[in-house]
């Protein structure tokens, strides 16, 4: 008997419900309903009689298995018949774990989990044993830095079966850290002789025990007929090399995601597994997709796929969307500041702020937005936790214009206390804490004129760096007492009288720590340039903010990251900050390599593919002032993007032409979009694009190109039918001029 499928499915998705067992690598783009899919293959294995018992699904996250099961559960109405087991990667490893107890494998362990607090009390414990002397100030001044790299480097590690060694080899840490390979084996001594596991244990401890006994490999493989797994993009080491285990050389395994939306490498999560080791590893799989997204409209598909086509890591797999799709928009916003474009959207959405998402590649950009969001009593709700005002930056600048502004009478001398922590640690004075500590102490007693009383310290007693930041903080608030100007210029001259960036960036863990540090604190300072209030205005304004935002917030638009969106769709998106700065981000001084690009434009990819309806993406201008150059340059994604094709196109297409159409455009072809067309049965007058484009038709004439796949270069030749290009990477190549047009672009920025 044929079993019976849902009309609206489509080829793809049946032809995979349908197929016979053998290993499957399924590449799913975004929004392709790759859970009904597997739901209904899960369906349909049933009533062919697989044993429940013997299929496995593992999914990412327990979300994600939620949504799964109601799925599964709702297409299975058929109560009698049972359903496999549903996991996620922890929860069987922590069934293995228990198992391996029973066995004798692993010792017995206490159920209660370790907790985030318990884990970085005793990394904050073994960091202080284990730093090198000439660390423990820095140590004791930046505790939480300390502890947080601590516990990421213990997590790092437990997601491969490498040695830690290897782990802080491989991660680039500076030699000053070394102690965190020691610090690895006393946290596990100290775990194991508690009998505490951790979140990473659960997997960690199982798959290393399976590694290290054959015996164990026998008792896991081979008793599973069907194992399936999902968002096989986002796996690591040690995931990977569970499923290899339980697989065994019985189970068939299907593997389903998408390596365009490889986005948490800094999980340890590597592309490489599904672009070519589960192929390698499970005897050349057969080969599906998912190709229509039912998630947005061709606008935004097209343009989507040109940009992430200019990756190299990548399956060869273009998203279409489905008849079904709204005619998604796509709006491009050019400039000078996010916030003039961003929040008139806002503004204007009032009445639906539920159904839009800001999407940031850092959260210091979130910080203006979300000032003027409150100062409008607009709703939001924010993924970082407190927000914006309730940073260690933004508390301290807000300490820094109370004590300008004469307000240290008004506050009683155990207030003033931590308002004097907050001056001395911003910058640091380079004080030992037990100093700092006395000093604000002193400083407390006093109501005023803390300037002047730094000033009168014994410089002579203290190292030279001390006594050299002190000299300057009690410089700078002498001469910025009772300042009468604005608040953002008092903030301006404060830091520049301290050196506050410098201090910043000398103390912070990481190049990107300090980046964001310092982004946070000029992002307060243009909020405080829009309001052009002196020092008592803003504080009466920062504490009506402080106010409203400690309110419980029920609804309103969602300020969010990128990493965040995993799984996530709404109707409209805002991308802003599509500058060199943020999107690729820029850490450090230097080229970013090709893997670290790619990452970014994955991030792209994945922030565009969430929307619905609309797609708003905010930059700055490509011809706009001469300063904007480096970091604030336009972001070089947004070239790739092809947006004016990709609109002119999507609009035509929106329009449901018949087959056989040839659609035309002022803009000149490209390989996706004939390959788009193409798929839609419909044709592109490429003769009168070339015709109406001068610039691409002799791109050769142009110094700097940009590539549709291999990205920017500079034309170094020509000959009467061909020229030649040295791209950024390093690699120079010939192109002929008769299909030039097809490929490349002038550079936008040029």
């Amino acid at each position: 008997m044929t079993f019976p499928l849902p009309p609206h499915l489509t080829d793809e998705q049946r032809a995979i419900i349908t197929a016979d067992d053998e290993h499957t690598l399924i590449t799913a783009v975004a929004g392709s309903g790759k859970t009904t899919t597997m739901a209904w293959r899960i369906h349909y294995l049933l009533h062919q009689g697989h044993a429940p018992r013997r299929m496995l699904v593992l999914m990412f996250n327990r979300r994600a298995r939620e949504d799964f099961q109601r799925k599964l559960t709702a297409i299975t109405p058929d109560t009698r018949l049972s359903l496999p087991d549903v996991r996620t990667y922890h929860s069987m490893g922590f069934r293995l774990y228990q198992r391996f107890v029973r066995e004798g494998y692993l010792p017995d362990f206490n159920r209660e989990v370790l907790s985030e607090q318990e884990i970085h009390f005793q990394v904050w414990q073994l960091t202080r044993q284990l730093v090198p002397e000439d660390l423990q100030d820095e140590v004791r001044r930046n505790k939480k830095e300390f502890v947080e790299m601590g516990a990421g480097f213990i997590d790092q590690v437990k997601t491969t079966i490498k040695p830690p060694e290897q782990i802080f080899e491989e991660q680039g840490h500076a030699a000053k850290h070394r102690y965190l390979v020691d610090l690895f084996h006393g946290f596990e001594q100290w775990r194991k002789r508690h009998s505490r596991i951790s979140y990473a244990d659960m997997l960690y401890e199982p798959v290393l025990a399976i590694h290290r006994n054959p015996p164990l490999q026998r008792l896991v493989g081979n008793k599973m007929d069907l194992v399936l797994v999902d968002e096989y993009q986002d796996t690591n080491e040690i995931q990977h090399l569970l499923l290899r285990y339980v697989a065994g050389d019985r189970a068939r395994v299907t593997v389903v995601g998408d390596p365009d939306q490889t986005i948490y490498e800094f999980r340890g999560a590597e592309p490489a597994f599904i672009l070519h080791r589960f192929t390698d590893e499970f005897d050349q799989p057969r080969q599906r997709t998912l190709s229509l997204t039912f998630r947005h409209g061709h606008q935004l598909t097209l343009a989507a796929n040109h940009l992430i086509t200019h990756n190299q890591g990548r399956h060869d797999v273009l998203s279409h969307a489905h008849p079904a799709t709204p005619a998604t928009r796509v709006h491009h916003h050019p400039t000078q500041q996010d916030s003039d474009a961003l929040l008139p959207l806002i503004e204007g959405s009032r009445d639906a702020l539920d159904r839009m998402a800001v999407l940031f590649r850092v959260w210091s950009q979130s910080v203006p937005i979300e000032l003027q969001l409150l100062a409008r009593q607009i709703p939001y709700q924010i993924d970082s936790g407190k927000g914006a005002l309730f940073t260690h930056e933004v508390e301290a600048i807000t300490q820094i214009l109370r004590v300008c502004a004469g307000h240290l009478p008004a506050l009683p001398p155990e207030s003033r206390e931590p308002v004097a922590r907050r001056l001395l640690r911003f910058p640091h004075c380079g004080l030992k804490e037990s100093e700092l500590r006395d000093l604000s102490r002193s400083l407390a007693h006093f109501d005023r004129d803390w300037g002047q009383r730094l000033l009168n310290l014994d410089f002579e007693s203290m190292t030279a760096m001390a006594a050299r930041k002190l000299k300057r903080l009690g410089e700078a608030l002498t001469a910025l007492d009772g300042f009468s100007g604005p608040a953002h210029q008092l903030i301006a001259r404060y830091a520049d009288a301290t050196d506050l960036f410098e201090g910043i960036r000398s103390l912070a863990m990481t190049h990107e720590a300090a980046d964001e540090r310092i982004d946070t604190v000029q992002g307060f300072q243009r909020y405080l340039r829009s309001l052009d209030v002196a020092a008592p205005e803003a504080l009466s304004h920062l504490d009506q903010l402080r106010h409203q935002a400690r309110q419980t917030n029920r609804g309103g638009v969602r300020l969010s990251t990128v990493h965040r969106t995993k799984g996530l769709e709404w109707p409209v998106v805002v991308i802003p900050g599509l500058q060199e700065k943020y999107l690729p981000h820029r850490v450090r001084d230097g080229n970013l390599t090709r893997d670290q690009i790619e990452s970014e434009r994955r991030l792209l990819y994945v922030a565009m593919t969430r929307a619905q309806d609309e797609l708003h993406l905010i930059g700055p201008p490509a011809s706009g002032p001469a300063h904007l150059d480096g970091d604030q340059a336009p972001s070089r994604f947004v070239a790739e993007l092809s947006l004016p094709l990709s609109k002119d196109l999507g609009q035509q297409l929106d329009q449901a032409p018949g087959a056989g159409t040839t659609l035309q455009s002022q803009h000149p072809a490209t390989p996706v979009s004939h390959r788009y067309l193409t798929r839609e049965g419909l044709t592109f007058d490429a003769d009168q694009a070339e015709g109406d484009d001068e610039a691409a038709s002799s791109i050769w004439h142009h110094e700097r190109v940009t590539h549709a796949i291999l990205g920017g270069g500079t034309v170094t030749t020509e000959e009467d039918r061909s020229f030649q290009v040295r791209f950024d990477d390093g690699r120079i190549l010939d192109f002929t001029k008769h299909n030039a047009h097809l490929y490349f672009r002038p550079d936008p920025s040029r």
